[in-house]
């Protein structure tokens, strides 16, 4: 147990806990379901990042069910909050606040409406200069929320972890979890020039300007090499990364809607991960996690064990600029 003993009250975290910070040994099998226990609440005073999730599925080319992700990740999560993620020297729970904002509102028999519900829900989270970690749903919802970064931080590099560019040609307006960065790169919020693609493994011949380092790529020359290649092309700028739980091959990360063989491993993405420590993060998301097609729920636990790789990223990022 890493808090002070006298701020610990045993019993349901996600109630009870008295500080945001460490983390406490807690049934896995029990308790309301918060990311890795901590204190559910909307008040953001003194909070550092507040997880959200966004339960949006509709946008969705093949198998539905994301909108159960965010439930899924929740969930397995519990298996793993009673230390610092491993390797990591840092613990994004100690140096931090994190805490737990629920879901995001908004009304699926409008969809139409959905993108700006979806893009107001976080911009109350990060004009408070509180950082974002979202959980998905489907990849459009990065679309939104990417609008809701820009809007305080301004064009962003974007990190983006998928077996799909998501750049495919598409008509204004049109709500589709394939073509949102599409909108994204036309509408300027990211820079494509210094943004970068891992893992991809389907065709797209328009590359839109963005660098692309596809599977194969990241299987002949590994983590290290590929995570140099990111820095190189990223720099200090702010950066938004974007993970797609599909990146991860099928046999990692059965439980998703478009499954792609030949893909990543947990271990080369924990490692290109923990590789780019440093890169000026502001704003992620973690989306594409479909229980339904889970075995063992192998797919929420890589995406909750990956969540806190993000989060030790935000953490290095945060401590370089406090000491800047």
């Amino acid at each position: 147990m890493t808090e002070i003993s006298n701020l610990y009250v045993p019993g349901d975290q996600a109630f009870l806990r008295q500080s945001d910070r460490g983390v406490h040994h807690e049934a896995s099998f029990a308790g309301a379901l918060s990311f890795m226990r901590r204190r559910y609440t909307r008040d953001l005073t003194g909070v550092d990042v507040a997880i959200m999730g966004v339960p949006f599925d509709l946008a969705v080319s093949d198998r539905s069910g994301t909108r159960m992700g965010p439930r899924a990740i929740r969930g397995a999560s519990a298996h793993m909050a009673w230390q610092r993620p491993w390797p990591w020297v840092i613990d994004p729970y100690e140096a931090l606040s994190i805490v737990d904002y629920g879901d995001c509102s908004f009304d699926s028999g409008r969809p139409e409406g959905v993108p700006d519900e979806i893009t107001a829900a976080a911009a109350e989270v990060v004009q408070t200069g509180t950082a974002l970690m979202s959980f998905g749903g489907d990849h459009f919802v990065t679309y939104p929320l990417l609008k809701a970064h820009v809007a305080r931080h301004g064009p962003l590099s974007l990190i983006h972890f998928d077996a799909h560019t998501d750049t495919w040609a598409d008509e204004p307006g049109r709500i589709d979890h394939g073509t949102m960065l599409w909108h994204a790169a036309r509408e300027g919020l990211v820079d494509p020039s210094h943004s970068v693609q891992v893992g991809i493994r389907t065709h797209n011949d328009d590359t839109l300007g963005f660098n692309i380092i596809d599977a194969v790529e990241v299987h002949r020359t590994g983590p290290a090499a590929v995570a140099e290649k990111i820095r190189q092309i990223v720099g200090a700028r702010k950066a938004y990364l974007t993970f797609d739980i599909d990146v991860l091959d099928p046999s990692a990360a059965p439980g998703t809607g478009t499954p792609v063989i030949g893909g990543l491993s947990t271990f080369q993405a924990q490692e290109i991960l923990r590789s780019i420590s440093g890169v000026n993060l502001v704003g992620m998301d973690l989306v594409e996690v479909a229980p339904a097609y889970d075995q063992s729920e192998i797919t929420a636990l890589a995406a909750a064990a990956i969540t806190n790789d993000i989060l030790c990223l935000y953490a290095a990022a945060h401590a370089a600029r406090d000491g800047a």
